[in-house]
């Protein structure tokens, strides 16, 4: 799917997501955001802000940066922020595989439900690195591959059609991580059914340049 016709699926999302997608994840986003440790006067970036459903999570003390390439997310967020009264969010409309952000940008950019809904998941997570500060983190929440060998085959035989309304179920860690300069620091299985990762990495950035 390519990045237009990925827009209009989520465009078409968009005043129904919380209620639908939004309602299922929401466990596992809040999960996540709660336990990110985020330092006061920290830059995060949020890449996929969706309808911002996890902005009001975040602390006041920290400047976040919501982007998304669907304008009718970012239609929804903006009512979220204006609604919740959240002067610390900045919200724009950017493509995650060209981010108009110099290099080391944030101190920790987050992906929620992303790399398995874009088009290049490798060129975005190479662009999540270079906006990340040299030692912040980057971590990501998303499907992977199961384990299970029965159930793995079962995601890969059902990824084209599920490409068809918005996402894939056939992507692994190592297909994400895999000749990135990050280091893996922790990786959990979360709520619903334990099927998502949360996964936090280390930008080694500045060690790779030095080689």
């Amino acid at each position: 799917m390519d990045h237009n016709n990925l827009a209009r699926v989520y465009d078409f999302y968009a005043r129904t997501y919380d209620k639908t997608f939004g309602k299922v994840f929401r466990e596992s986003r809040e999960h996540a955001i709660r336990n990110l440790g985020v330092r006061p006067g920290e830059r995060v970036l949020e890449v996929g802000v969706g309808t911002g459903v996890s902005l009001p999570l975040y602390p006041r003390d920290t400047q976040i940066v919501g982007i998304d390439y669907s304008r009718g997310m970012l239609e929804q967020a903006e009512r979220r922020v204006a609604d919740e009264g959240l002067s610390n969010v900045a919200l724009m409309h950017m493509d995650a595989c060209k981010m108009a952000f110099p290099d080391s940008s944030f101190d920790l950019v987050l992906a929620a439900y992303v790399l398995t809904a874009v088009p290049d998941h490798r060129t975005v997570m190479s662009e999540m690195v270079r906006v990340c500060k040299p030692g912040g983190r980057i971590v990501f929440l998303n499907h992977l591959v199961n384990g299970n060998k029965v159930l793995a085959f079962f995601e890969r035989l059902v990824s084209p059609a599920c490409e068809k309304i918005g996402f894939r179920t056939d992507l692994a860690l190592h297909h994400i991580v895999e000749g990135m300069p990050v280091t893996v620091r922790s990786e959990q299985r979360v709520k619903p059914l334990r099927m998502w990762h949360l996964v936090e990495c280390i930008n080694d950035k500045r060690l790779a340049a030095a080689v």
